[in-house]
């Protein structure tokens, strides 16, 4: 088996297993699923225990917005609802003084796909995220129809290199000492929002904050972004675990938690513990997620708890923005991998592989001012050329093993009824002619890794996202012609057809397989990100002038004499 067909082979496997990943590893689902109308009992189960015989203060009765103010309440003792707008470079944030919602969430340096306007991570028709509420004891405070008052009204607008600045939200009850304060500080230059804030006139209650219903689609490939959509969650003993929506059920997720987060194909809202990870303790770590059946169809709503401090503050940070690999890996505990490159047990070899090729991608592209088209091109042909020592050294222990086939078949013929002394001849041919025969294997396995972290990096970096190449029209989605899908097949099978006709006894297997893998490679391919297609083609191209110098040199061994063997010890 040469060495393309086992670059084949280990490809498609990757897919094999790429498609399965959600049959292997389900989501776990409690025995006793929670209702959706059980937020406040879903809430207190995912926190640490914290049973308290105190006698615990009575819930204030709330007085929520004018659409749901019963008819005995006058509609003049309510404020009307304001828009508080929070722009910067990066982001243009519309929070309601109903609720201290978050109701647009608007990404300045990025465009939809789908759609004219502008990329907003909210999907239309939801009620707004962000929204709280207190749970003591069985009792639960929604603070996400309130109306609070905000500082300043007229909202913020950040410049870059501007100091963080701070909007808050302040809900003070009329007729009891509970009050209740949410900060938010924004920073110009990043997509990180740190909260902090009060609950006063309560026994350390739970706080549940509503991550909403997931993001909105922006992609122009809406299968594509759907089959992405989901929520993961950094369990501080388990680590990582992702559900996509698909196979999203009803559940509860048990902390303590370092984070918890919605998910589309490029974009991020989450929620990390704590001001700071140096500053995060087990005390203020989530206390767990809460999923469950969403208020727009074919949607899932997420809810993330944790205990209120015995001051009755709280901190926590939002993140809302872009899937950039270099920004999430700042942030720590593993953030890089909400969207996680490749399956769970190869992760940890894969992320340095994953890390240097994607630094290595924005290095190029800015420095040299190059297009990411080009730099795909650039990629796979210097793969080639770095990979060829071990393509060579892999093509030497081929040839050398062939020159050793008369030898080997002439030992066994020999020794076939002595088991015993055809295992010491064996290993004597070993020595005399160095022969492995693993030798043309051990070197195409040593890069497998860097292989397949290109393939995760290309068909899911945000940096190809919308990027036009000649008639590509995006990097990031398929090649709508299938010009590009078709070119590799090509490529694939004149690499195979190379090598093939350079044997002097062809391997019936490796004909029948230089005929199948190419249309299979074909037809998984051309659904897939087509700067992956063009990395792998242009790849494959650079390969056929190595192939055809490896089959040159097979060439020369053919009617060579075969190697001789030294005269047999007294004893044999």
């Amino acid at each position: 088996m040469n060495s393309q067909t086992r670059f084949v082979l280990a490809i498609t496997l990757m897919f094999l297993v790429m498609l399965t990943t959600n049959v292997l590893f389900p989501p776990v689902i409690p025995d006793e699923p929670a209702s959706p109308d059980s937020a406040s009992a879903a809430g207190a189960e995912v926190t640490t225990d914290r049973e308290s015989s105190d006698p615990v203060p009575a819930i204030p009765e709330i007085v929520t917005s004018p659409s749901e103010v019963p008819e005995t309440v006058e509609d003049a003792a309510l404020p009307e609802e304001q828009r508080v707008v929070v722009s910067s470079p990066l982001y243009r944030f519309e929070f309601s003084s109903f609720g201290a919602r978050l109701h647009a969430a608007e990404m300045s340096q990025f465009e939809p796909l789908n759609h004219d306007g502008l990329l907003d991570l909210i999907p239309a028709g939801a009620e707004g995220y962000l929204g709280q509420k207190l749970v003591v004891g069985s009792d639960t405070l929604d603070l996400s129809r309130v109306p609070f008052t905000v500082e300043p009204e007229g909202g913020l607008a950040l410049e870059a290199g501007e100091d963080a600045q701070r909007l808050r939200f302040t809900y003070q009850h009329p007729t009891s000492a509970f009050r209740f304060e949410t900060e938010y500080e924004f920073s110009p230059d990043e997509y990180t929002v740190r909260v902090s804030g009060t609950a006063s006139g309560l026994d350390r209650p739970l706080l549940l904050t509503d991550l909403g219903d997931g993001l909105a689609f922006a992609e122009a490939d809406s299968a594509m972004e759907a089959r992405e959509m989901g929520y993961v969650y950094n369990h501080v003993q388990e680590g990582i675990e992702e559900t996509t929506t698909s196979n999203t059920e009803r559940t509860i997720i048990e902390g303590p938690l370092l984070w918890g987060a919605l998910r589309n194909k490029f974009f991020l809202l989450a929620i990390l513990a704590g001001e700071s990870n140096e500053a995060t303790t087990a005390e203020n770590y989530l206390g767990g997620l809460l999923v469950e059946e969403g208020r727009l169809p074919e949607r899932f709503q997420v809810t993330a708890a944790q205990v209120v401090g015995d001051e009755g503050d709280f901190a926590y940070r939002l993140f809302v923005g872009p899937q950039d690999f270099e920004m999430l890996s700042a942030l720590g505990w593993d953030m890089q991998n909400v969207n996680p490159y490749g399956w769970q047990f190869f992760q940890t070899i894969l992320k340095p592989f994953v890390s240097l090729i994607t630094k290595i991608l924005i290095y190029v592209h800015s420095t040299f001012n190059l297009g990411y088209g080009w730099v795909l091109i650039l990629f796979g042909v210097g793969m080639r050329i770095v990979l060829f020592p071990l393509n060579q050294k892999a093509m030497r222990s081929q040839l050398k093993n062939m020159a050793v086939q008369p030898l080997m078949k002439e030992i066994q013929d020999k020794y076939k009824d002595n088991p015993e002394k055809l295992t010491k001849e064996m290993k004597k041919l070993y020595t005399e002619h160095g022969f492995n025969p693993f030798g043309g294997c051990l070197p195409m396995l040593l890069p497998w890794p860097m292989l397949i972290a290109f393939f995760f990096v290309f068909q899911s970096t945000i940096e190809l996202r919308g990027v036009p190449f000649l008639w590509l029209p995006d990097l990031s989605t398929k090649d709508p012609t299938y010009v590009l899908p078709l070119f590799l097949g090509v490529s694939m099978f004149l690499m195979q057809y190379v090598s093939f006709k350079s044997m002097d006894t062809p391997n019936p297997q490796m004909k029948m397989m230089m005929y199948i893998f190419p249309p299979m490679m074909i037809f998984i391919f051309m659904n897939l990100a087509s700067g992956l297609n063009l990395y792998y083609a242009t790849a494959n191209v650079a390969t056929i002038p190595q192939q055809m110098y490896i089959a040159r040199e097979r060439k020369k061994m053919q009617g060579m004499k075969p190697l001789g063997r030294s005269p047999p010890s007294p004893s044999g």
